[in-house]
């Protein structure tokens, strides 16, 4: 008897060899190759993979790509404009990362830690769904249809256009689709389906790609909107090949601490919308609420002392939103201080400590510091580098900032603090919660002419570090005071 071939697969980025190796060599990963049999490629027909030829254009083959029958169009003729319907989920903040609402046959990926939310941010969403007449097919292969249907319930969704399902085989859950045909399909989660055809354990790269691309062709073919509940991996990332985040529409990602109550959701990609939005909700007994003024949420606990405590203007995709940011430094006897940051890239604290320190002339270092992005958020964008810095200078000197002033810019390796965009939508949104002292970088003094005089005559323009530092700490002082203990 025939000895079945075999080969190895990457589970990370689903490269394939022969033999087995320590080290993936594509992306690095180590110890993430499985062996998988080898099975021969059949050639999928449309009605396999869940296509259909309904609704598609005139003139256009709604087959496989490449086909005779695909049209070609030039690009100075008129094309007729396609209008993209929306489906609202009764989420506010749902809607807007999504960029307005479901699309109809729309491919989502929702990826998060485990028992951050996600099945239950769908399962209301599915309540939603159905208090608006839309039918929804809740498909989980984790749990069965008593857990499912019980969890529903204690988050009040008890409507019958809501199917709930226990399934792992993707054929019947296909089934299941065409006889109940929903608008809405959601599997949870694609690790746990699996094809009978496909010789492999659910998860791993051959599953996870053919049951996507099949799940695909439902959407495509008959106008289904699918949601795919996906796993993480340790670093974050959602787990399975990357052919699966390049299949999707939209990849959101479910983020927050376990030992907060804010999760916050954002769009990783979006083919409808803009990316990297944000939506903000909050965990109680009664599943998640929505936050609609996240700024003033985030500042509420702020402490009484301001002592190396800043106030931050960022920008999550066209949304404003205003945060805490805290710092603290102390004198260290070891050899190499510490660097530790919470939210903010460490790497980038590394670079503002030393920035401080050749150019403000700040003795930071023989401190530990810290860095604290306060409710679990996690800034991306350097216009932070400003009230981190502002915030280094203030727990090192012992000044406090205002309690009411607001910071944003970007701090160069020269000193220099550089223009940031969106300074106007930040400035606007500082003002709204009460904000009446803005310090923000010269250089962005041309693009705010459209400002009113009364806002400008609260800002305060800052070119290099050391202006920065004459602002919090006013004193003559060449050498600043350092947090090392005065010697006997």
């Amino acid at each position: 008897m025939a000895k079945a071939k075999s080969i190895f697969v990457c589970q990370n980025c689903g490269a394939q060899r022969a033999r087995w190796e320590g080290r993936c060599t594509d992306c690095g990963a180590w110890n993430s190759f499985v062996e998988e049999p080898l099975v021969k490629e059949t050639k999928t027909t449309d009605r396999q993979r869940g296509w259909s030829t309904a609704g598609a254009s005139p003139g256009m083959s709604a087959g496989v790509s490449g086909s005779a029958e695909g049209r070609v169009i030039r690009l100075d003729e008129s094309l007729k404009s396609v209008q993209m319907d929306r489906i609202f989920t009764g989420f506010h903040e749902l809607d807007r990362v999504l960029g307005g609402g479901l699309v109809e046959g729309s491919f989502i990926l929702l990826g998060g830690d485990p028992g951050i939310g996600k099945s239950t941010l769908l399962l209301q969403m599915a309540g939603g769904l159905a208090r608006q007449g839309v039918s929804v097919l809740y498909v989980s292969g984790e749990e069965s249809v008593n857990q499912s249907g019980l969890r529903a319930q204690r988050l009040g969704v008890r409507s019958g256009n809501v199917h709930m399902a226990s399934e792992s085989n993707l054929e019947s859950i296909r089934a299941l689709a065409q006889e109940l045909k929903p608008k809405v399909l959601v599997v949870d989660s694609i690790q746990t389906v699996f094809l009978p055809e496909v010789q492999s354990a659910p998860g791993s790269v051959s599953q996870v790609r053919e049951c996507a691309a099949q799940l695909m062709g439902l959407a495509k073919g008959s106008g289904i909107c699918v949601l795919l509940i996906g796993h993480v991996t340790n670093e974050g990332n959602i787990a399975g090949p990357k052919v699966l985040e390049h299949m999707v529409d939209t990849v959101l990602s479910f983020e927050g601490d376990m030992s907060h109550q804010f999760r916050l959701l954002r769009a990783l990609k979006n083919r409808f919308g803009a990316t990297h939005e944000l939506g903000v909700f909050q965990m109680d007994t009664k599943g998640l609420a929505e936050v609609s003024n996240p700024s003033e949420l985030f500042l509420e606990e702020r402490g009484q002392t301001l002592i190396g405590s800043t106030v931050f203007a960022s920008m999550e995709g066209t949304r404003p939103l205003l945060c805490e940011v805290q710092a603290l430094t102390n004198y260290s006897s070891m050899p190499n201080p510490r660097r530790t940051s919470i939210g903010f890239d460490a790497n980038r604290v590394h670079m503002l400590t030393a920035v401080l320190s050749k150019h403000a002339g700040m003795k930071l270092s023989q401190s530990d510091v810290y860095i604290n992005v306060v409710g679990g958020l996690r800034l991306v964008e350097p216009a932070a580098d400003l009230a981190i810095a502002a915030a280094l200078i203030s727990t090192e000197t012992g000044y406090e900032v205002g309690a009411k002033t607001c910071f944003f810019g970007e701090v160069g390796l020269t000193g220099e603090i550089r223009a940031v965009n969106f300074a106007d939508v930040r400035l606007r949104e500082a003002e709204k919660l009460g904000f009446t002292t803005f310090v923000v970088p010269a250089s962005n003094r041309k693009h705010l002419n459209e400002l009113d005089e009364k806002m400008k005559c609260k800002i305060k323009w800052v070119r290099d570090v050391g202006q920065l530092l004459q602002l919090i700490d006013p004193s003559p002082r060449k050498h600043r005071a350092s947090s090392r203990p005065a010697e006997a």
